[in-house]
């Protein structure tokens, strides 16, 4: 598994927009990926140096369409917080 391959996309929401200046970036990641692969990948992808990981797991949210039930798909969230001598990731830098 390429470093590609364990992140799937940032998350951009409010709450994770604020870590920006905190140097905490969220993403996405494969849900069989350990803390020290999302480390690995980030730090290959973006060229920084990761201090920390924390992950969490999310069940799908179950959704209903009149009568129809349905799940979301289940993921898993890995917020990567960078060591404080790297650089930021300058994707998230447009956006805070």
């Amino acid at each position: 598994m390429t470093a590609y391959d364990i992140i799937i996309e940032p998350i951009l929401s409010e709450k994770s927009n604020i870590g920006i200046d905190y140097k905490r970036y969220t993403f996405k990641v494969v849900k069989s990926a350990t803390k020290d692969q999302i480390k690995v990948a980030v730090e290959k992808i973006f060229g920084v140096k990761v201090a920390k990981v924390n992950t969490s797991n999310y069940d799908g949210k179950v959704k209903r369409m009149g009568r129809n039930e349905g799940r979301r798909p289940a993921f898993k969230k890995a917020i990567v917080t960078l060591a404080a001598d790297s650089k930021s990731i300058e994707f998230f830098e447009s956006m805070a």
